[in-house]
């Protein structure tokens, strides 16, 4: 009381307007009790209708169910969206609200900005939000069995509104074309960011699904970058393990075309990380995760390519193809030759693909050919000048095989 004395009124404020927000602080206990009743029927209901839904097999009936349950799941959602205007906003205007309730506001608002802009991803995360927010509610106060059955609709809807969220960005990516579009960054950052947040936050409430047997390795290298503060070579690497989980997970959402430009857009990040690191231990480091980087491009993505645009790049990888069969089969007889030549080969393909490219990689060209020269693939020639110094030969290298036609 002898806090709420000293506060200061401003001259503004009228005595209604003091009526009517002492009137609001009373009665927000019975908002969220109300409500908390609202929600937990609509939820009981939704979940309800899911199940009867998810059991029917008659095609007839199932459409039935699959209306009822539709209506019961925008019902739910429109007592949710209640809850956040009639008490959320009330206890924040009132300066009653908790941190978290504050932040739960601040989000809301965050995503009905996206409404005008962006209405598709407004649709899908708005949904995804609201869930959320009724989530922990369900976990901390339901019973085990409502909290089991809620478990299952959430993971359900929550893998609908995720698949939903991507195919937007895929369209948005997909332009007929393979190419990496640097224009569309933000793009890329979204998906990378969406994939983490639900490998973050559902997969795990379904990973003991056996039908997930293929995502666990992956998912248990992803956890190493879950904790602690990551370097850029961390990102990319993160980054390579979501978008691997990914052609498992949301292969129709984000089909080929697009993963395809995801990759490159890391392959770009990676290159230039080499080529501008300037601690040797640390570019040796980006260097053996950009061969790793280029390994998984071409044998996990591109050796799944079935309909090529490019005739030319077609033949162009299947000759690379075709090296990397044959390098892979030293693998059990010479360990030490099999990670030489393969090192070789990427090395060589990454400088034809880098020629193309519109970014100057003459820093990262120099490492690679200086790896070359090591390997005693290719041969440095050094500045030569004559006596009268009229003719000079700049420092080049040449490989072996074409000192050898010369």
């Amino acid at each position: 009381m002898e806090e709420r004395s000293l506060r200061v009124v401003g001259t503004d404020k009228t005595f209604f307007n003091k009526l009517t927000n002492t009137l609001n602080k009373l009665l927000i206990p019975t908002q969220i009790g109300l409500n908390g009743m609202r929600i937990s029927m609509k939820r009981n209901a939704l979940l309800k209708a899911f199940e009867i839904a998810e059991e029917e097999e008659d095609a007839s009936k199932k459409e039935i169910a699959d209306k009822k349950y539709e209506d019961a799941y925008t019902a739910y959602l429109e007592a949710l969206d209640k809850y956040v205007l009639d008490t959320i906003y009330k206890k924040v205007k009132n300066e009653t609200a908790t941190k978290l309730e504050s932040m739960a506001l601040s989000q809301y608002y965050g995503i009905v900005q996206l409404k005008q802009s962006e209405y598709v991803e407004y649709k899908y995360r708005k949904q995804k939000y609201l869930l959320e927010l009724d989530k922990e509610t369900v976990i901390n106060s339901a019973k085990a069995k409502i909290a089991e059955k809620y478990q299952k609709f959430y993971v359900s809807k929550q893998d609908t509104l995720y698949k939903g969220i991507l195919k937007n960005y895929s369209i948005k990516l997909a332009d007929n074309t393979n190419i990496y579009d640097s224009t569309k960054e933000w793009i890329y950052i979204k998906i990378f960011d969406t994939l983490e947040d639900y490998i973050k936050n559902i997969l795990p409430l379904k990973i003991n699904d056996p039908k997930l047997e293929k995502v666990v390795k992956e998912y248990e290298k992803y956890e190493k970058f879950s904790i602690g503060k990551l370097d850029a070579r961390d990102n990319i690497e993160k980054n390579l393990i979501l978008l691997g989980i990914s052609r498992n997970l949301f292969t129709h959402s984000l089909p080929l075309v697009v993963a395809e430009q995801c990759y490159m857009k890391l392959l770009k990040d990676a290159r230039c990380l080499v080529q501008d690191t300037k601690i040797a231990a640390k570019r040796e480091k980006a260097y053996t995760m950009l061969l790793n980087l280029i390994e998984d491009f071409n044998i996990k993505l591109l050796a799944t390519k079935v309909y090529w645009e490019n005739q030319k790049e077609r033949e162009e990888f299947k000759s690379f193809f075709d090296k990397y069969k044959i390098i892979e089969k030293l693998k059990e007889t010479d360990f030490i030759e099999y990670v030489k030549q393969k090192e070789i080969l990427f090395i060589r393909e990454d400088i034809k693909k880098i020629e193309q490219e519109k970014t100057d990689y003459s820093k990262l060209v120099k490492y690679y050919k200086r790896k070359l020269v090591d390997y005693g693939v290719m041969r440095e020639i050094k500045e030569i000048k004559s006596e009268n110094k009229k003719f000079t030969r700049n420092k080049q290298n040449v490989s072996i095989k074409e000192l050898a036609s010369a």
